[in-house]
C-alpha cells in the first residue's frame, strides 16, 4: 500500500491571474526549505521526489532533492488546472467560478485532467512525495473521499497532505495543514 505526499508548493511571487508560471517569493522559499526539512526528518530513507512543471512546485521540490541527494522526476499530470484562457484576467475569473462547482457541473476536458492526474497517483507503486498544487491535491482528496466539489479542503503552502492507495482506489491518511490562503 504505497503512500503518497502530497506537498502544495511554497508561496508564489505572482497568483493565478497575474502570472502563468511564476517562482516563489522570499516567503516561498523558507516554506519550501521548512517543508525539505520536516519530510528529512520524517522520512529517513529517500522516496522518489515528484513535481509539477511549473517553477515554484520544482522550486519547492529542490530543499528536500538536495537533503535527499536526489533527482526531481517532472511529472506533467499533477501539474495545476488547465484553464481555457490564456488572458490572465478570464483565467483568474474562470478559476474562481471553477473553485465554487462540483465535478458535474464541468466540460469533459476537465473530467479528462482530473481522471489522469488520478491515474498517475494510483500508478505509483513505492511511496512517494509529489509536489503539486492546490486543485491537484484537491483532485486526489476528493477522489479518496468521493467528493464532488472540486474544493475539499484549503491545503496551505508548503503542507502536506498524505493518502494511500490500496485496492485499485485511494484512502485520505491524513490532511495537510489548512488555511484561509488563495490559489496562487
Amino acid at each position: 500500500m504505497p503512500t503518497i505526499l502530497l506537498v502544495r508548493h511554497g508561496q508564489a511571487a505572482a497568483g493565478f491571474g497575474s502570472h502563468r508560471d511564476p517562482g516563489l517569493d522570499d516567503v516561498g522559499r523558507a516554506q519550501a526549505e521548512a517543508a525539505g526539512g520536516e519530510l528529512a526528518a520524517r522520512f529517513e530513507v529517500p522516496m522518489p521526489i515528484y513535481s509539477s512543471p511549473l517553477k515554484r512546485a520544482q522550486e519547492t521540490a529542490a530543499p528536500l532533492a538536495r537533503r535527499w541527494g536526489s533527482e526531481v522526476i517532472l511529472e506533467p499530470r499533477v501539474a495545476e488546472i488547465p484553464s481555457p484562457t490564456e488572458d490572465l484576467r478570464e483565467r483568474a475569473r474562470w478559476l474562481q467560478g471553477v473553485m465554487a462547482g462540483e465535478w458535474t457541473d464541468f466540460p469533459l476536458e476537465l473530467f479528462r485532467w482530473r481522471q489522469e492526474l488520478i491515474d498517475c497517483v494510483l500508478g505509483f507503486e513505492t511511496d512517494v512525495v509529489v509536489f503539486c498544487h492546490f486543485i491537484a491535491i484537491n483532485v486526489v482528496v476528493g477522489a479518496a473521499t468521493e467528493a464532488q466539489e472540486l474544493i475539499v479542503f484549503r491545503p496551505d503552502n508548503a503542507s502536506i497532505t498524505l493518502v494511500a492507495t490500496a485496492n485499485c482506489g485511494l484512502t485520505l491518511v491524513e490532511l495537510g495543514r489548512q488555511a484561509t490562503t488563495h490559489v496562487d
